[in-house]
């Protein structure tokens, strides 16, 4: 569960710290008070995009801090799966933005925006004002249902996806090599002729990195004995050189050694250097004697450089590389030789991996259907909870017209809200109240065996009042009691049934506008409700009505416990 949330220069929110609770935790306040930034902010530590307005005016950074407690083991086993380790039951999320970059951490260890969606998705689900359109997608019919059936469907769905990739790769590969005779033979010449040319240079593996040197050093022959003599030199023995002068040192340092050992130790450590520089020069001679500049070798060098350089311009930047492609060519000759037999050895393959694609989608389309079959009862009755009365709700399988990943299942979502209506697409039937209301059922029903520990509902309630209000703040006291709930709402009816009440309040000082939260107590809550009831003016009735729905909240939280 979501245990602490820091954000600081974030929009209207100078510095704010909330603590939440388990259960349901309801934030409320009047419009423009900086509820949405509150999601917005969370939505940012979770690795959402950055929007430049989000930063506080004359602000150098902002930051947003999310504590998580995760003891669920489930929940833990997936974390160390995405390599983040659970310290203490504690997982601390971050993200600081500062000149239009931002840092994401985890655990205090930097990492990509991806890896903080990554690892959201398993501690936290948020469902804003713009999700439930989504509903409208039967993509997102498909995903439902699948999440629903995760723990029996995601073992025959891998091998369904291992199966469609094999099925996949053999018929583009077949609709590759469907060619006539004419081009066979055209296309054989040619990789024919690729071949032996590079098998006529006659590669070894590395050399032309050992011939670059090669010829840097006969390219360079001139300038390297002229330093090599300099060298000489400037360390053989005669007038001058550093030998000699060695010599000397040894000499004068010789006759004075009997008055000072440690004067007899630094005559040690010069006849050193002088043996170790008598050795240098004589190597150096003998290395100039043998050195000599081979014009033909060289050009040599340059003929086979030449030849490697042309190779490597065709068919790769190495000699390892050229290598690779000629067995590359090897195999598709061997194919184009024998075309005929290649081609039906691939179609034979194709149809057993079509057949093999065609079975793991009966596999999965049979859970899919049996899955199905449950949810379809489970929002049946999430619906009938939330003030639907007569609907009629309907899972439909369609075969789809092409092949995918998911297997050959087209899903819908069919519903009727009014007696007498047929089953039709939620996009011809659902208004926003009715899409909000359906999405919350299929929440509710998801919740019942999903690990996620914390739900947030961005104004959830949108286009609702009245009774279905009152049906709604039910069904979130429900998914309350099995998972911490974090809901933006506007209706008094859905605050009531807080376990926990914060107000977002805004307020100017010294011309700065600034947003604060704080959690409410029983007395302000009221109060918040019957401002939510009566807007502007708050009259001993309204206060009354306000006391009483918070009354009736608690005695229907007592009967569903």
């Amino acid at each position: 569960m979501l245990r602490s949330l820091h954000v600081k220069n974030l929009a209207l929110i100078e510095e704010a710290e909330v603590e939440f609770e388990e259960g349901l935790n309801i934030l409320s306040g009047e419009t423009g008070a900086g509820k949405s930034i509150i999601i917005g902010s969370i939505n940012l530590a979770l690795g959402e995009k950055v929007q430049k307005e989000m930063l506080r005016e004359n602000a150098d950074y902002a930051l947003v801090e999310l504590i998580f407690e995760v003891t669920d083991e489930k929940t833990k086993a997936e974390l160390t799966a995405k390599d983040v380790a659970v310290e203490d039951d504690t997982v601390i999320m971050s993200r600081k933005v500062t000149n239009g970059r931002s840092i994401a951490k985890i655990n205090g260890e930097s990492v990509p925006a991806s890896k903080m969606k990554e690892v959201a998705s398993v501690l936290i689900d948020i469902h804003g004002q713009h999700e439930h359109q989504s509903l409208l997608s039967k993509k997102k019919h498909l995903e439902i249902l699948d999440d629903y059936a995760k723990e029996t469907i995601a073992v025959p769905k891998e091998k369904l996806k291992e199966s469609y990739k094999k099925f996949r790769k053999l018929q583009e590969e077949l609709e590759e090599n469907s060619i006539d005779e004419e081009q066979r033979v055209r296309e054989l010449s040619f990789l024919e002729y690729e071949w032996q040319e590079i098998e006529d240079a006659a590669l070894a593996p590395g050399e032309d990195e050992a011939l670059e040197l090669d010829y840097k050093k006969f390219a360079n022959g001139k300038k390297i004995v002229e330093a090599l003599n300099h060298a000489y030199e400037y360390t053989k023995s005669g007038m001058d050189g550093a030998s000699d002068l060695t010599s000397r040192a040894v000499r004068e340092l010789s006759s004075v050694t009997e008055y000072d050992d440690t004067i007899k130790g630094f005559m040690e450590e010069l006849l050193e250097i002088d043996s170790l520089l008598n050795d240098f020069n004589r190597e150096l001679s003998d290395y100039l004697s043998e050195a000599e500049f081979d014009e033909e070798h060289f050009f040599e060098i340059e003929k086979r450089l030449d030849v490697l350089n042309h190779l490597k311009s065709k068919y790769g930047d190495s000699v390892e590389e050229i290598l690779k492609h000629q067995k590359e060519k090897a195999e598709k000759i061997e194919k184009l030789r024998d075309h005929d037999a290649y081609v039906k050895d691939l179609k034979n393959k194709l149809l057993k991996a079509k057949e093999e694609f065609e079975e793991n989608c009966k596999k999965v389309s049979k859970i899919r259907k049996k899955y199905a079959k449950e949810l379809t009862e489970k929002i049946i009755k999430a619906l009938s909870d939330l003030n639907f009365l007569d609907v009629r709700f309907e899972i439909q399988f369609k075969e789809a017209e092409t092949y995918s990943v998911n297997g050959m299942d087209d899903v819908e979502f069919l519903i009727s809200t009014n007696p007498g209506e047929p089953l039709k697409p939620l996009e011809k039937v659902a208004s926003g109240g009715e899409l909000s209301r359906i999405m919350l059922a299929l929440k509710a029903v998801l919740a019942e065996n999903d690990s996620i520990g914390t739900l947030i509902f961005d104004e959830i309630d949108a286009g609702i009042s009245g009774r279905t209000a009152q049906k709604v703040s039910e069904k979130m006291n429900v998914i309350g009691r099995k998972h911490q709930v974090i809901c933006i709402t506007h209706l008094p009816q859905i605050a009531a049934m807080a376990d926990t009440h914060f107000l977002i309040e805004k307020s100017v000082n010294k011309n700065i506008t600034i947003s604060t939260i704080r959690p409410l107590t029983e007395e302000e809550s009221v109060s918040e409700l019957a401002r939510m009831l009566g807007g502007v003016s708050i009259t001993d009735t309204v206060l009354k009505s306000a006391k009483e729905m918070k009354e009736l909240a608690r005695n229907t939280k007592k009967s569903m416990s």
